[in-house]
């Protein structure tokens, strides 16, 4: 390569370098304050708000019933909340299976709108104009299951003055498989250092597609319109635009069922990337300009999270170079020599941190030790290098809308973990 072309190549990757530390360090420094408590302002109103709990489902008949049976179960006024199931486009029983146990079923047939953010915004419409209307409406996939407090613990956190919250997303199935594991470990440290850390601050949760509650009211204000592969974010960053912000609730908690391989966990995270490049395409711009022009820090915080495919394939690169340059540290390695910030052993070291920070966060917020937890920390480190692949594949196939659906076989009813 010409010395121009390798000057440019080093002003990039140092770039690089210095927005994915930033934005990284950023993270860290918020996760932090997941762990202060936060002093709720005030008593919360003692009111009983009503709530229509809407479970879309798509060919679920081997767990919807668990499903209904957790939410028909909450201990909660009988009177102030009914069980919808949305079967949508479904071609065995579960409607039936809902009905049998509980639910208020509506079946919807469209091949032409394909997927949950479709569903839901049908089945809202139908929601306005029922005779019976509700204070708030909670969304929940058919493989979940629901503690029996979740209603409870929604409620207080919805009289302490959210329109929005999100509940505490838990695994179902946590040592099924490594994949299950590593899914696991995701999602408690995202709960702890990511959602209650910004919840904590006084900044936006995001939705986790599953497993909260909205009022009804702002609904019909700001209208539904997430229909694309993760409809959970698009409406975040809508509600963000609109200076709403999402509230979390630990105390509400919801079972959720992880795929059980790596060609199912695949899919579904490319679809999830591919949905979060289409969402960061259409608000990143909105949000920071929102941000820099109203001072709205919370959009600012919103537009961060949006460019996280592109710092998780950052940070990859980066990483890989480092490894390569302790390899061949004459730089004699095909290609040109990176320039770093800071030394490869020092970027190592700030990887290796990281690793190390996790386990103690996992350990923390999991609260009861299973030995398998430390050979699933192991796998978890694989889990997080195939995001790389990932968020490159989700970037390129942004504008493909195919819905892939996962099967779900996992049998567990909420007295299951009552048991525990």
């Amino acid at each position: 390569m010409s010395d121009l072309v390798l000057d440019i190549l080093n002003v990039v990757t140092m770039v690089v370098q210095l927005l994915a530390l930033a934005i990284t360090l950023y993270y860290f420094t918020v996760g932090i304050f997941g762990w202060i408590p936060k002093k709720e302002k005030g008593e919360p109103s003692t009111r009983k708000n009503t709530f229509a709990l809407l479970v879309a489902a798509h060919d679920e008949e081997v767990v919807i019933a668990n499903m209904v049976d957790s939410l028909v179960a909450l201990d909660y006024d009988k009177d102030c909340f009914d069980v919808f199931v949305i079967a949508d486009n479904c071609t065995d029983s579960t409607a039936q299976v809902a009905r049998e146990h509980g639910a208020i079923v509506c079946e919807r047939f469209d091949t032409t709108k394909r997927g949950k953010g479709f569903a839901l915004e049908w089945m809202f419409e139908k929601l306005f104009n029922m005779e019976k209307q509700y204070d708030y409406i909670g969304i929940f996939d058919a493989d979940n299951l629901v503690d029996r407090n979740f209603l409870k613990a929604m409620n207080k956190q919805i009289n302490n003055g959210y329109n929005v919250v999100q509940g505490y997303v838990d695994s179902k199935n946590p040592f099924d498989s490594w994949i299950t594991c590593a899914y696991s470990f995701s999602f408690w440290s995202v709960s702890r250092v990511f959602q209650l850390a910004r919840h904590n601050l006084g900044l936006s949760c995001q939705l986790s597609g599953t497993g909260f509650v909205m009022k009804t009211e702002l609904l019909k204000k700001l209208g539904w319109g997430a229909t694309c592969l993760t409809e959970d974010m698009e409406f975040t960053m809508k509600l963000a635009l609109n200076d709403e912000k999402v509230g979390f609730e630990r105390g509400a908690i919801i079972y959720d069922e992880k795929p059980l391989t790596l060609v199912q966990s695949w899919r579904q995270r490319k679809r999830w990337m591919q949905g979060h490049a289409d969402v960061a395409s259409r608000f990143f711009g909105k949000l920071m300009k929102k941000a820099f022009t109203e001072g709205k820090f919370l959009c600012f915080d919103c537009a961060l999270y949006l460019v996280q495919p592109i710092r998780i394939m950052a940070l990859g690169f980066i990483t890989l170079f480092a490894w390569l340059q302790m390899a061949y540290p004459d730089g004699n390695i095909g290609f040109f020599h990176m320039d770093y910030l800071f030394t490869p052993i020092v970027w190592n070291t700030f990887v290796i941190l990281q690793l190390l920070y996790m386990p103690v966060v996992i350990a923390l917020e999991r609260r009861v030790f299973d030995k398998r937890m430390f050979w699933g920390y192991l796998t978890f480190m694989v889990y997080n290098l195939t995001w790389i692949p990932i968020a490159i594949q989700g970037m390129i196939d942004k504008n493909k809308t195919e819905w892939s659906h996962t099967q779900h076989t996992r049998q567990i009813s909420i007295n299951d973990f009552d048991k525990q």
